[in-house]
């Protein structure tokens, strides 16, 4: 996909992949700005759950305008692949800077007070993001934490898309 052009949107690189998604760097050709954009894989495509999964993602986290909430441009659809047009952050993910070894407690306080921020502003817009882990949040550069992925958000009123006796998420981060 990298060089590809999706929409007004030019694939730089890729970002990361999990298993709802991959994640590339791409130059918004109309604004002049890097964005994210989130793909369904291609196994995905055809797959009605998780394109109603992803559009709930886009629409859960485009409710909130809260500065440690990603930013949700659009939701777009290119060959029949489904993506998500969003914020793209220079920083790292809090993983990735835990990994590193132990932060200053004043910074981590920091942290942990925005992602409650944030997830408070959630909660109070009746959004469960369901999926909080550390691999989750970026923290940019100049120490913001934004909450990512809210593709297992139950949106409050809104049926659910996970199966009875079925779980989704991270089991080491769930409750």
């Amino acid at each position: 996909m990298i060089g590809r052009t999706v929409g007004h949107y030019r694939i730089t690189q890729t970002l990361g992949s999990g298993g709802m998604g991959v994640v590339y760097q791409a130059e918004d050709l109309n604004l002049g700005r890097q964005v994210a954009l989130k793909f369904l894989p291609p196994e995905l495509t055809g797959d009605e759950e998780a394109r109603r999964r992803l559009q709930r993602e886009a629409r859960a986290a485009s409710l909130l305008d809260h500065p440690n909430i990603c930013t949700i441009y659009e939701i777009g659809e290119d060959d029949e692949r489904m993506f998500i047009a969003m914020a793209c952050y220079d920083g790292e993910s809090l993983d990735k800077l835990v990994q590193r070894g132990a932060m200053p407690l004043g910074d981590a306080l920091r942290l942990v007070e925005q992602i409650a921020r944030g997830l408070g502003k959630a909660h109070a817009s009746g959004i469960i993001h369901r999926d909080v882990k550390p691999g989750n949040v970026v923290v940019t550069s100049d120490g913001v934490a934004k909450i990512l992925d809210f593709g297992l958000a139950k949106l409050s009123g809104a049926s659910l898309l996970t199966k009875s006796r079925s779980s989704l998420g991270t089991v080491v981060y769930m409750a």
